[in-house]
């Protein structure tokens, strides 16, 4: 079980994936107003980009496919542990194993690095309910573990990793299919707008069956913020919108 519980001064996360490996100060979102810094998904061994049609949009959002491009974790250790320790903000590494060992070892090797709270746990959409309880246990160590489940199967899966020993779910993209430019369909995760009510109805049925919970999906202004803290969050993270240079301007975030 985790040594250290899970909890945020100000309960607003970047989401895996919208920010990078570590907090740039320099760059366009106040880090001031997150409560932790969630670096990009992190795999045992480095991962190349995907290939063909990334990026589709359809009404109320879009269609993303990157592959989840990194390094592998030995290499982003060593580029990135100097600044997490240093970083004004707590960090959660997210992780993308695809064997319970791999999960096991990865966070094995975080457990001791100054500046890293706790971890997060990716799930892919296809992952079955014995897959997720054996990833989900092999995480758990000292640092707190949430685990990122996709929005369309947060309700099922989220029992399951909670019993695992996770501290609490997180909600990721959900995935689609649009036909690209040359008819082809092409597969990703979907982002934008539409995806909040979605979110806030898995947020509200988690919430129901008594499981903490890192909302997302679809947040665009400080008003979905405030209606998924006020229907139970305990913190909400932060995608997309990160992408449009910050938030702050406006009746955007």
């Amino acid at each position: 079980m985790p040594k250290y519980d899970l909890s945020f001064n100000v309960p607003v996360l970047n989401a895996a994936g919208s920010l990078g490996f570590a907090p740039d100060p320099h760059g366009a979102v106040d880090l001031s107003r997150l409560g932790a810094f969630v670096t990009n998904p992190v795999s045992l061994r480095p991962r190349t980009p995907a290939q063909g049609t990334r990026y589709l949009i359809f009404p109320g959002g879009f269609l993303l496919h990157t592959g989840y491009p990194n390094p592998g974790i030995r290499s982003v250790i060593r580029r990135y542990a100097g600044r997490w320790e240093r970083s004004p903000m707590p960090i959660i590494v997210h992780l993308l194993p695809q064997r319970a060992e791999d999960a096991a070892q990865m966070s094995q090797n975080l457990e001791a690095l100054e500046g890293v709270m706790g971890l997060e746990l990716g799930l892919p959409s296809d992952v079955t309910t014995e897959e997720a309880f054996v990833l989900a246990q092999a995480a758990v160590w000292e640092l707190p573990l949430v685990v990122r489940l996709p929005l369309e199967r947060a309700v099922e899966l989220a029992p399951v990793v909670i019993e695992a020993g996770a501290s609490a779910v997180s909600l990721g993209p959900p995935r689609g299919a649009l036909p690209g430019p040359g008819g082809e369909i092409a597969q990703g995760r979907l982002y934008g707008p539409a995806l909040f009510p979605l979110a806030l109805e898995v947020v509200r049925r988690l919430v129901q069956a008594g499981i903490p919970v890192i909302a997302a999906g679809g947040v665009y202004h400080p008003q979905d913020v405030e209606t998924l803290l006020a229907a139970g969050a305990m913190a909400v993270q932060l995608d997309a919108v990160l992408w449009r240079g910050g938030w702050g301007s406006g009746e955007e975030l």
